[in-house]
């Protein structure tokens, strides 16, 4: 009888290492696109019908040749599948769980783009992700994220515009971001904020410092430069437009031909840019094609280990899914008990005509109520949306839901803040507003004060960002996503003084409203 002696696996040579490791990184990719298709899907819709995130469709293949210009460093290394990537990966497909939950595109996106840029250290190793780390960080520049900017970066821009109209002698009243000149009505909107070149300067500026310095010093001075020049760029850009206007007799930059004396004046300026930055370019270094394997470091790789690896990461990012089913199988469709009360709390009774000819731009609710309630001659508007079973075209939180568009025909908002208003025992900030007829003809003109408050399956709040985390929780412990938004209004004008009408309201209505909410959610 003879006895055959076990040998350990041969050591693969690099070559067959790279053979094995490229096909387990493509069919990762694969399924990770195939899982997640509906936020790719998303991003590229986006990209194909906004003007700020076209460059999206530029993304990829730049990342793409940016790889490949490193294809002969990468070569050399010796890819090995990382097991600590779990971790990483884990917290990616978690975070687009919750952003999933709540519909929050910027966050599934950023999570989806996370779980790609993760394969590579995941499948290659983290020796392979630090060469391409560059490239694999400007792919995040595909997810078209920023619009949470706009109202902050309108705001600096009608600052400035009207300081320097103020500084050039032109007299100016403003409210919010509306200001009037002499010479004609001027209305900071969102085109006018500039973000879009923002996006658009940052995006090209980071590119452009990768590949024209190489000290990370030059590079991060070059970024920063790229996010001020175009803000402050943007701000001159507005303040010429309102000058050119005002001198002409407004015949000159108004309508379209405004955007495009902005586009050219913004070219200009990031060419002037782009053409200083490249006096202080440095040459490339040249690549270290050096083999750094070893023989000690050449050890076996087993196949099925590969293999064994990539399936589990593959297992891993599909978990998110398994869990949206889960919590989405008990999700019904019942119809909303959602009735017009004609009384609320004793002495609030409906009142015809309403407060006002007004009307929250709250988009795709299940179901709503706008009506007026009076008591002894106060008069109140109060407004309801509620959603039920959200998606990313119908939730409560979202940019879109608004008080008021900002080319509404009929009012314009002047002025928001927030406010702390008793409720019973405790205090709750409220987020208020101020609205102005835009025609002083119109039988409702003059000046609204609105406040506004969400409601999350009980939970009241006014922050969007703790609205969105409630509603994630509360469908995480599966009690689903019923939510509203609560909003009063009445004249300024009121007898007794708007603010403490509303508050009366609300502190002496609030049970009878929370009533009709929780009557609404579905019965278990």
């Amino acid at each position: 009888m003879s006895v055959s002696a076990i040998h350990p696996p041969l050591p693969l040579t690099l070559a067959q290492r790279w053979q094995h490791e490229l096909p387990a990184l493509l069919m990762l990719l694969a399924w990770i696109l195939f899982l997640y298709r509906d936020t790719a899907e998303a991003m590229v819709l986006t990209w194909s019908r906004s003007e700020t995130f076209t460059h999206g469709f530029l993304v990829p293949p730049i990342v793409l040749w940016l790889v490949w210009r490193q294809r002969r460093v990468i070569a050399v290394q010796i890819p090995q599948p990382t097991v600590g990537a779990f971790v990483f990966i884990a917290c990616a497909a978690f975070v687009w769980l919750l952003g999933d939950l709540v519909a929050v595109n910027a966050v599934t996106q950023l999570a989806f783009v996370a779980l790609l840029v993760l394969t590579v250290p995941a499948v290659l190793g983290w020796s392979v992700a630090r060469l391409i780390i560059f490239p694999l960080g400007f792919l995040f520049f595909a997810v078209p994220v920023g619009e949470f900017l706009l109202p902050q970066f309108m705001e600096w821009t009608a600052n400035f515009t009207v300081l320097a109209l103020r500084l050039s002698g032109v007299p100016v009243f403003r409210e919010g971001l509306n200001f009037v000149i002499p010479s004609g009505n001027w209305s900071v909107v969102e085109a006018c904020s500039g973000v879009r070149y923002l996006i658009a300067s940052l995006t090209v500026g980071t590119l452009f410092a990768y590949l024209n310095y190489q000290s990370n010093k030059r590079r991060i001075l070059f970024v920063m430069a790229s996010i001020v020049v175009p803000v402050v760029a943007n701000w001159m850009r507005a303040y010429m437009i309102v000058m050119l206007g005002h001198l002409s007799g407004n015949k000159l930059a108004v309508g379209v031909d405004h955007l495009i004396y902005g586009w050219l004046f913004f070219g200009v300026v990031i060419v002037l840019m782009f053409i200083i930055g490249a006096r202080w370019a440095e040459p490339e270094k040249a690549a270290d094609l050096r083999d750094p394997a070893s023989p000690a470091q050449m050890q076996a790789v087993g196949v099925a280990k590969l293999w064994t690896t990539t399936a589990c990461f593959a297992a891993l990012v599909a978990l998110p899914h398994i869990a949206l089913w889960a919590l989405d199988r008990g999700a019904g469709a019942d119809p909303i008990p959602f009735a017009v009360p004609t009384t609320l709390a004793p002495g609030w009774q409906v009142v015809r005509p309403g407060v006002a000819d007004f009307k929250p731009a709250f988009q795709n609710p299940a179901a709503e109520i706008n009506n007026s309630y009076a008591s002894q001659g106060s008069a109140v508007g109060l407004y309801l949306g509620y959603y039920r079973n959200q998606t990313y075209e119908r939730k409560l939180v979202s940019s879109n839901n608004v008080l008021v568009v900002s080319k509404d025909p009929q009012w314009a908002q002047v002025t928001s803040g927030s406010r702390r208003v008793t409720f019973g025992d405790k205090q709750l900030a409220v987020r208020t507003a101020e609205l102005r007829g835009a025609a002083t003809e119109h039988i409702n003109a003059g000046r609204l004060v609105v406040w506004q408050l969400y409601w999350i399956n009980g939970t009241l709040t006014a922050s969007d960002y703790l609205a969105k985390a409630y509603g994630a929780y509360d469908r995480l412990m599966g009690r689903g996503d019923d939510s509203a938004v609560i909003i009063v209004y009445t004249r300024k004008d009121q007898s007794g003084g708007a603010e403490a009408v509303l508050e009366s309201f609300l502190s002496t209505n609030y049970v009878a409203i929370n009533a009709l909410l929780q009557n609404a959610r579905p019965k278990k």
